[in-house]
């Protein structure tokens, strides 16, 4: 993720992993087919019905979705990945109630780091990813082309995106605080040297620090392809060692009004949350971001990509699941809602299952149209 959002190197397949919990449309086109209309009054009810038949009936045109899963009627388990941050596991607890509570299915999610559960997956091991970062996992590209796992759908409209980012109020200030613009004329990463004093790296004076991505993940090496890229020598990178210390590192600067340059990226509670400016970047180039994601010698500038976010299933398990397949490739959340939630998460303290209740209850204008009136219904029962 972000940059490529991959956990530590380890690999091995996942079958027997302890579970965190249990079980818990396309529109009718009921428009006349064209040409019935022009029907003269003399046809018989046997002509008429032979000119439904060629021209397409409703029934046959656009048939309802399916409301039953013979997947999940046979009794067997949908196993969705333990998405190791809080957009994934929200996501993932919106689709398993979704599945539990209206497609009658039994589900679990099962731990385990990116890498262990994407090849756990390609392995027939994990049937579900619920927020697949398109093209940035090693382990999934190579499972697509091997016809392992398929990527369907857009979780997300408008698609994901990263960056680096500052406080509002170190470009702006902020009156109500009592806070001055720091760095007025900061708008793109080629103007942080003017501004590198304010980021200054407190046990390396002679630096300046950019609060980076989490130990382990590839956004890490893609950020020091980009210090290298944007020749900012005198800048280097610390990386924390979970989301939870990056968060609080932000959030705490924030709060006290201090300047911090840090790495970031959306859908995010902590965007979601406080006001930030997100540097330009340089327009992005594939074969230069190919090498600063490397971290090569021959890095040259770019900014990353839009991201698409995909629901990736195991190829086996979408066959079998037509209907569950269905769900997924309709499943789409916009940016304001998620983000919402996912504040609401951190400030609520709320866990992801508690989180994808409220957003059933809260936005049932946009989850309906994933799936049948029927399953609609014994959703919204079950959330009363």
């Amino acid at each position: 993720m972000h940059g490529g959002r991959t956990d530590h190197a380890r690999r091995g397949r996942c079958a027997g992993l302890r579970p965190t919990r249990s079980a818990f449309p396309p529109r009718l086109n009921l428009a006349v087919p064209k040409g019935v209309l022009m029907i003269k009054p003399m046809l018989t009810a046997a002509a008429l019905t032979a000119a439904l038949t060629t021209v397409g009936s409703p029934a046959t045109a656009a048939a309802p979705m399916p409301t039953a899963s013979p997947f999940c009627q046979s009794g067997k388990t949908v196993r969705f990945a333990e998405i190791t941050w809080e957009s994934g596991q929200f996501i993932t607890e919106v689709m398993r109630h979704i599945l539990e509570k209206g497609y009658g299915c039994k589900t679990r999610a099962v731990p385990g780091s990116s890498t262990i559960t994407e090849t756990a997956l390609a392995n027939g091991d994990l049937e579900v990813w619920a927020e697949e970062w398109e093209g940035l996992y090693d382990v999934t590209n190579k499972a697509v082309k091997d016809g392992k796992a398929t990527l369907v759908g857009k979780v997300l409209g408008g698609g994901a995106f990263e960056g680096w980012f500052v406080p509002d109020y170190v470009v702006k200030g902020d009156a109500k605080r009592g806070i001055k613009p720091m760095a007025p004329g900061l708008k793109s990463v080629y103007d942080l040297p003017k501004y590198k004093a304010l980021f200054k790296d407190e046990e390396n004076p002679r630096k300046s620090q950019l609060f980076g991505c989490i130990s382990g993940w590839a956004c890490q090496k893609t950020n020091w392809g980009k210090l290298r890229a944007y020749k900012l020598n005198d800048f280097v990178q610390f990386n924390p060692g979970s989301q939870a210390a990056l968060d609080a590192s932000v959030a705490s600067a924030y709060k006290r009004g201090e300047p911090i340059l840090f790495y970031y990226w959306g859908p995010t509670s902590l965007l979601g949350k406080y006001n930030f400016i997100q540097l330009e970047d340089p327009k992005y180039n594939k074969a230069c971001y190919d090498l600063v994601r490397e971290n090569s010698p021959k890095s040259c500038p770019s900014g990353s990509p839009v991201t698409t976010l995909r629901v990736n299933l195991n190829t086996a398990f979408m066959k079998q699941a037509p209907v569950l397949t269905g769900f997924f490739e309709r499943t789409q959340f916009t940016l304001p809602q998620l983000q919402g939630m996912l504040a609401r998460m951190i400030d609520e303290r709320m866990k992801p299952d508690a989180a994808a209740r409220e957003y059933l209850k809260k936005y049932p204008d946009t989850w309906t149209k994933w799936v049948p009136a029927e399953v609609a219904t014994k959703v919204q029962a079950s959330l009363k």
